[in-house]
């Protein structure tokens, strides 16, 4: 089996924006990387536990927004899905598709696209991972950790579709 990473990003105080890193704690529970007894109260305190690379079951990392140093994390795995909210940026409400390593420019010097942070992969260390993009519609961005009804019912399909990818 591969090794996986599943990287969830957003601003989890911002309701639906942070469905990502209700996805990451879903996942978390599925592939036994957190206990059911684990309180989802707060959802960044809950420990999504250490890069390990252990075969079949994916790492999970959480991040307010991508970074270049998350190059040298991404060169390390074979599968990497990023997870993150749209706002009706496309048609579907749980949008999935592949990745490839390129640069992408983006209008706001603060943000880089997944595409941009495998294309820094493969440049900087000799190798991307296969990848997509997992993008779920977001509905309320209030000051929140709760999602909002349409897309909490969003997260657990995203969730069943993320996690039978990485069983693939």
């Amino acid at each position: 089996m591969s090794k996986s990473l599943i990287v969830g990003y957003g601003n989890p105080d911002r309701q639906d924006d942070g469905v990502a890193w209700h996805i990451l704690k879903a996942l978390g529970r599925q592939f036994g990387r957190i206990g059911p007894d684990e309180s989802p109260d707060d959802i960044t305190d809950l420990d999504l536990g250490e890069l390990q690379g252990r075969d079949g079951v994916p790492d999970l990392l959480g991040e307010l927004q991508l970074t270049p140093e998350i190059a040298e994390t991404l060169a390390a795995y074979d599968k990497v899905c990023f997870v993150d909210a749209h706002t009706g940026a496309y048609p579907q409400d749980v949008n999935i598709a592949p990745l490839e390593a390129r640069y992408q420019s983006s209008p706001f010097t603060h943000h880089l696209t997944p595409d941009t942070c495998l294309e820094l992969a493969r440049a900087a260390y000799g190798r991307a991972p296969e990848a997509l993009v997992v993008s779920v519609r977001g509905y309320q961005f209030g000051f929140s950790h709760e999602l909002s009804p349409q897309t909490a019912a969003l997260a657990e399909e995203a969730a069943g579709r993320i996690a039978a990818w990485i069983k693939e």
